[in-house]
């Protein structure tokens, strides 16, 4: 089945990433010479997506917004001074790909996972088979295959989903979001759980593609709740909870790449020496 959209959450503080996400967005962290996020953008072209919509914050200048735009200025500055074999490199672009940003709207006071995407969705008119990505971690295959690509070839039609996940040791699944998996298909979510509890040993990577009744779902959860900044985040896990009790189909697919995870400080060393190490 072809999937031609995707929406990439990015906004917020990163305040796993403190003190250098004050002048930093965590998406622009560098994984090596490229930022974070663009590992996740590259996943998508890899499965054949051509729209994009980056959701970033109101601030007044946007860094991941400004990379993926051209720099006439630096095209200029490399030409005049001969060094033309860096063109190329200043091109972030992808061709054929078209790149939305979106601005949150209240993102301090409606936070969480599923808010972006019910704004975009609603924004866009979206309804069709759509990717839906978190922005601060990533499936990497040293192949260059694409974990999203193989994602999108298990659908049948529309009116399924799925999403990746990955397996971890049964010791460190406390940490994660815990996946109950039934005949391939998703049958519970469990946050955090004790070891003994824990349904395996599969986790949420929060990569998925999204059905348009899941995508209106998600819509109408952030639409019927008003939660207040310290009461509860907007989670896209609650919506797609839902979805599976009224019968909704998410396929589960286990990654064949390597999970790296750039949001926390330990995961971004690790994932830049999982990339880069050898080089």
């Amino acid at each position: 089945m072809k999937v031609n959209k995707a929406i990439i959450p990015v906004a917020g503080w990163g305040t796993r990433r403190l003190p250098i996400t004050k002048t930093i967005e965590k998406a622009m962290l560098p994984i090596g010479n490229r930022p974070l996020a663009d590992y996740v953008v590259e996943d998508c072209v890899k499965a054949g997506i051509k729209e994009i919509y980056i959701v970033i914050d109101e601030k007044p200048f946007s860094q991941i917004k400004n990379y993926y735009e051209e720099n006439q200025k630096l095209a200029d500055y490399l030409i005049a001074r001969g060094k033309e074999d860096r063109l190329e490199l200043a091109k972030t672009g992808y061709e054929g790909v078209k790149i939305h940003f979106y601005c949150q709207k209240n993102v301090d006071e409606r936070y969480g996972s599923a808010e972006p995407v019910a704004q975009v969705v609603e924004e866009f008119g979206i309804n069709e088979p759509t990717a839906v990505l978190m922005g601060d971690d990533f499936s990497y295959n040293a192949d260059g295959s694409s974990d999203m690509q193989r994602l999108v070839e298990i659908l049948e039609d529309d009116t399924e989903s799925a999403m990746l996940a990955t397996e971890i040791p049964m010791e460190k699944v406390e940490k994660y979001g815990v996946l109950k998996v039934e005949d391939g298909c998703l049958s519970g979510i469990y946050e955090k759980p004790k070891r003994e509890e824990a349904p395996s040993n599969l986790i949420n990577i929060s990569k998925f593609i999204m059905s348009p009744e899941l995508l209106q779902r998600i819509v109408k959860y952030c639409k019927e709740n008003d939660f207040g900044p310290q009461d509860q985040e907007y989670l896209i896990t609650d919506p797609i909870i839902e979805h599976i009790k009224a019968g909704g189909k998410i396929r589960v697919l286990p990654i064949k790449g390597q999970y790296l995870d750039g949001g926390s400080l330990e995961g971004w060393l690790h994932a830049n020496q999982v990339i880069y190490g050898d080089k």
